[in-house]
């Protein structure tokens, strides 16, 4: 016997501490509860094709759906704060099958395991009585967990974006791409918008309306679709490919991927707010690496399904 829970039995209890922090609110995620999905059109560059035999990254143009967010489990989390944001696009590939890459505005994460996300979250537990995070209790967590200080200097300095579609986003796990000729290399992968990161001042993202971010997307739109760039970094020997704490040095090489144009808001929302956008949906030609958080979410996730969709 094991005095470790198993690992549904972790995905229940990071839920369940997620819910401490942000509540539960019937009907939503568990983090990321606000999001708006979108219509987009793929087109890889082709520079991928002789490193994966992926279908979405070879010459044709794929639909896509993205779906941005607030990162905070509460719907009600006002746009202009200092917080995260998401970017999870949905790739539609030709065989009817779909494949997904989820990023946020971090270019690291603040646990390198599960055990050590759920210790995250105990730290972050708000006093009953003050309702605010003991700051001694998270500097604990840091200095006992110090891979986490790259990732909580980057919360630190989070910018107040002025749109969706101005903000860098990170996948910040490992993946292993497979070649046609069965060669194998690890990746990370990141957006870059075209206008390149667009930040407001605390001052004016306090002034702007409490979801400014979905109605600002919109109006962009009408002037022509909104575009990013998926850069790729690619491994050498001895990055580490199973800890989302650290990232790879900056002069790795690089691959553009391809172009993502969102064109416009989805008709159905209500489809896609029940949808679920996996890190873990890869297709033939991509692998998930050994990251143990990387492989976690699969079951956060389906925790956080079972009690929205059951409107709990």
């Amino acid at each position: 016997m094991t005095s470790q829970p198993t690992t549904s039995t972790l995905a229940v209890d990071v839920v369940d501490g997620m819910e401490r922090i942000s509540g539960a609110y019937p009907g939503y995620r568990r983090a990321h509860a606000r999001g708006v999905c979108f219509d987009a059109t793929f087109t890889p560059s082709g520079d991928a094709a002789g490193l994966t035999t992926a279908a979405h990254l070879q010459h044709a143009q794929v639909p896509a759906t993205v779906r941005f967010s607030n990162s905070n489990g509460s719907p009600h989390t006002l746009d202009g704060a200092r917080a995260g944001r998401g970017m999870a696009v949905k790739f539609h590939l030709p065989d009817g099958t779909a494949t997904d890459l989820v990023a946020v505005n971090l270019p690291v994460f603040l646990a390198s395991t599960p055990e050590n996300f759920l210790n995250l979250l105990a730290a972050l537990e708000k006093d009953p009585i003050t309702g605010t995070t003991d700051p001694a209790r998270l500097a604990a967590y840091i200095q006992h967990n110090p891979e986490a200080a790259a990732g909580f200097q980057a919360v630190a300095t989070m910018p107040i974006p002025v749109s969706y579609g101005t903000v860098r986003y990170w996948a910040i796990h490992a993946f292993e791409w497979t070649s046609a000729a069965g060669q194998s290399r690890f990746v990370r992968y990141r957006w870059e918008p075209d206008t390149g990161p667009l930040d407001l001042s605390e001052v004016d993202g306090a002034a702007q309306e409490p979801e400014y971010l979905t109605g600002e997307l919109v109006r962009r739109l009408v002037d022509g679709p909104v575009g990013f760039t998926l850069r790729v970094q690619l491994a050498e020997p001895g990055d580490p490919t199973d800890d989302a704490t650290k990232a790879w040095p900056a002069d790795r090489e690089e691959i553009v991927a391809g172009r993502l144009e969102i064109t416009a808001p989805s008709a159905d929302q209500e489809r896609w707010a029940g949808e679920i956008f996996d890190p873990t949906r890869v297709t033939d030609g991509i692998a998930l690496s050994a990251d143990p958080i990387l492989a976690f979410r699969h079951d956060a996730y389906a925790v956080s399904y079972d009690r929205r969709s059951h409107n709990a």
